[in-house]
C-alpha cells in the first residue's frame, strides 16, 4: 500500500523583509516545491492540505511557472547518505562492528528505507519498518539493534541539515525486549546438539567447553592449543580482557580436538583449526544458519524419544552454558569472568545468581516431597543436629 501523501510549509524571508510562504511535498513519485500567495503559517498549511488532498485524488497537475523562491538543494536519498557515512566512520571501529553495521544496512535498512529521501523518513515509517521486520521472523532485540544504527545515521544528517529531528530517537521507537528466564542448557540438551551436530560437532563442543566467541573460533590456531598441558590461549578477541587469555579444557573436549589434530596430519601450527575445505576461516554471517539447523534436527530426535524441545539457542546461550557449567565445577564468579574475557562481572554473576536459585528452588522442592512421602504437616526444616557424644564405634582405643 502506498503511504499517503505528507510535506511541510517552509518560510523564507524576501529582500524587502517580508515573509514569504511555500510548500514542499512528494507527488507521482517526484519532490515538488511550490511557492504560495500565503501571508501567514496557518494560511500556508492549509494550501498545502487542500494540495496533498488534490495529490490523494490524482487531480493535482504542478504549476507551468518556475517558483519565486530559491529552491532548496535536493534531500539526499537515505541509501546513497548511508553509504557515505559507512565510508566515513568504517575505520573508527574494530572489524566485527563493521561486519554487524554491512549486515544491518544491506540486509535491512536498505530494503526498509533505501529509495525514500532523509526528509522523507518519519516515525510511522519506522514503525511501519519495526512491524515488517517482526513479520520476517527478526527477534525484537535485533531489530532494535537495526534501530540503533538507523538512529546513529540519521543523527548526522540531522547535524548536516538535511532532517529537522530523527525520528529514529525515543523510546517509543524501540521494542519491548523480554528478558528471557533460561540462560543455559541442560547437560541432556547439550547432549542433544551435540549428536545432531554432525560435521560441525567440535566447533560445538568448543563453544560449550570453551566459552569461545564465534570470531575468537573462527580465528583459533593449532599454536594455540597445548595438548600437554590440556590448555588453550586465546590469541584474538573482540575485547582486551579476552585477548591472552588461557582456558583449561575439559576432558571431553581435549579429546576432541586430539583426535580432530590426528585427522588433519597435514595441518601446520599456524592453520586454522576450524576452517573451510579451501582452507580460509569460516564465515561468521553462516554461524546462526547451522546452529539452528543442528538445533531442528537435535528437536526432532527429542521429539521421538519424548522429551522435551530445546528452544531460544543461540551462540550466546552457548557461552552462557559454559559459564554454568564452571560453576558445577565449583568456579567462582572472577573465574568465570576471566575464562570468558569480560572486562565486566554483569553476564558471570547474572548466572551465578540465577544459577543459585534454581538451586533453592529445587532444594525447596526436594524437600517438600520428602515430607509429602512421609506423610506429615509438620513444617520441614533444615535444621543440624548437633551431638556431644562421640560415638562408641569412633572411641579412640586405649
Amino acid at each position: 500500500m502506498a503511504r499517503p501523501a505528507t510535506g511541510q510549509v517552509v518560510e523564507r524571508s524576501r529582500k524587502d523583509g517580508r515573509r514569504a510562504f511555500a510548500i514542499r511535498f512528494r507527488a507521482y513519485g517526484k519532490r515538488h516545491y511550490v511557492t504560495t500567495s500565503a501571508t501567514s503559517q496557518e494560511e500556508a498549511e492549509r494550501e498545502l492540505r487542500h494540495v496533498l488532498a488534490d495529490v490523494e485524488r490524482g487531480a493535482w497537475r504542478p504549476p507551468r511557472s518556475e517558483p519565486a523562491l530559491e529552491v532548496p538543494k535536493e534531500c539526499p536519498i537515505f541509501w546513497a547518505f548511508a553509504e557515505g557515512w559507512f565510508q566515513r566512520h568504517a575505520l573508527e571501529v574494530k572489524e566485527r562492528t563493521r561486519e554487524h553495521w554491512l549486515w544491518v544496512l544491506d540486509v535491512h535498512l536498505r530494503e526498509g528505507f533505501g529509495r525514500y529521501p532523509l526528509d522523507a523518513i518519519d516515525a510511522e515509517l519506522v514503525d511501519s519498518y519495526k512491524a515488517e521486520r517482526l513479520r520476517s521472523g527478526l527477534s525484537a532485540e535485533s531489530v532494535n539493534k537495526t534501530l540503533r544504527l538507523l538512529a546513529r545515521i540519521l543523527d548526522e544528517a540531522l547535524e548536516y541539515g538535511h532532517v529537522e529531528r530523527n525520528p529514529a530517537r525515543g523510546k517509543n521507537r524501540r521494542l519491548r525486549v523480554k528478558t528471557a528466564r533460561r540462560l543455559w542448557l541442560e547437560l541432556d540438551e547439550v547432549r542433544s546438539l551435540l549428536e545432531a551436530a554432525g560435521d560441525y560437532r567440535r566447533e560445538l563442543t568448543t563453544q560449550v567447553f570453551a566459552g569461545l566467541r564465534i570470531s575468537e573460533l573462527g580465528s583459533l590456531r593449532w599454536r594455540a592449543i597445548d595438548f600437554g598441558r590440556g590448555r588453550l590461549e586465546v590469541e584474538e578477541s573482540k575485547t582486551e580482557a579476552g585477548e591472552g587469555r588461557r582456558i583449561d579444557l575439559a576432558p571431553v573436549l581435549l579429546e576432541e580436538l586430539k583426535r580432530h589434530w590426528a585427522e588433519h596430519p597435514t595441518a601446520g601450527l599456524d592453520d586454522l583449526v576450524f576452517r573451510t575445505s579451501k582452507g580460509y576461516q569460516r564465515d561468521r554471517s553462516n554461524s546462526r544458519g547451522r546452529l539452528a539447523t543442528i538445533v531442528k534436527r537435535a528437536n526432532e530426535a527429542r521429539t521421538r524419544a519424548e522429551l522435551a524441545p530445546i528452544k531460544h539457542v543461540t551462540n550466546h546461550t552457548l557461552r552462557r552454558t559454559f559459564a554454568s557449567l564452571m560453576y558445577e565445577a565449583g568456579a567462582q564468579p572472577t573465574d568465570v569472568m576471566a575464562a570468558m574475557g569480560h572486562k565486566s562481572a554483569k553476564l558471570a554473576l547474572e548466572v551465578y545468581a540465577r544459577k543459585m536459585q534454581r538451586d533453592s528452588e529445587t532444594a525447596k522442592r526436594m524437600e517438600a516431597l520428602v515430607w509429602a512421602q512421609m506423610g506429615t504437616n509438620d513444617e520441614p526444616t533444615f535444621a543440624p543436629v548437633v551431638s556431644t557424644d562421640t560415638p562408641k564405634e569412633l572411641e579412640p582405643a586405649r
